[in-house]
């Protein structure tokens, strides 16, 4: 072999190598193909899938993307929430505006139907967990449940549970479980 085939072949070998380290490397942060539901960690969810703002309640808030989760389905429709820097809202508001709320799917959660769309929710004292439209009007509110359990707490994230289907959104400890209604 002459001595530049040799340098040719190196450089393609390289090449090739780099080339898929890359491709393996860029589908990490993406969820699995294949059919499944699969619940989204923070690092999964993208500008492309949430907005860095929300609007609600007259106002937009930034997004804090590293507390963020949700469920891509089977048939790529998606469920995600992020919690929101929401100091620019009033007290009565704060209190129960924590976190952004987009489904592309009817929920059911706690018993309760939640239509697609997008809103705003929050955990509140007492073991409540209150959805609220754009204008901070309350849709829903169930029981919230405690997981004294939990190794690490969050401030916010997306568990698919034992059950097929059926996911948990916590807040820290706190959680509600929701599935896709059918």
């Amino acid at each position: 072999m002459t001595r530049f085939t040799k340098v040719f072949v190196f450089f393609a070998v390289l090449l090739l190598a780099f080339s898929l380290r890359h491709s393996q490397t860029a589908l990490a942060g993406n969820p699995p193909a294949g059919g499944k539901e699969v619940a989204l960690k923070a690092a999964d969810i993208t500008p492309k899938l949430f907005p860095e703002s929300v609007f609600f309640r007259g106002k937009t808030a930034p997004v804090q993307a590293r507390n963020s989760g949700g469920v891509r389905f089977a048939d790529d429709f998606y469920v995600l929430a992020a919690m929101v820097d929401n100091s620019g809202y009033s007290t009565s508001i704060r209190e129960k505006y924590q976190a952004y709320l987009i489904s592309e799917v009817t929920l059911e959660i706690g018993g309760q139907t939640l239509k697609p769309g997008a809103y705003g929710f929050g955990f509140l004292e007492g073991g409540k967990f209150l959805v609220m439209d754009l204008g901070a009007n309350d849709l829903l509110s169930v029981t919230s449940q405690r997981d004294a359990d939990m190794k690490r707490p969050v401030p916010l994230q997306v568990v698919a549970t034992a059950t097929a289907g059926n996911n948990r959104l916590y807040a820290g400890r706190n959680y509600v479980e929701f599935h896709r209604a059918n």
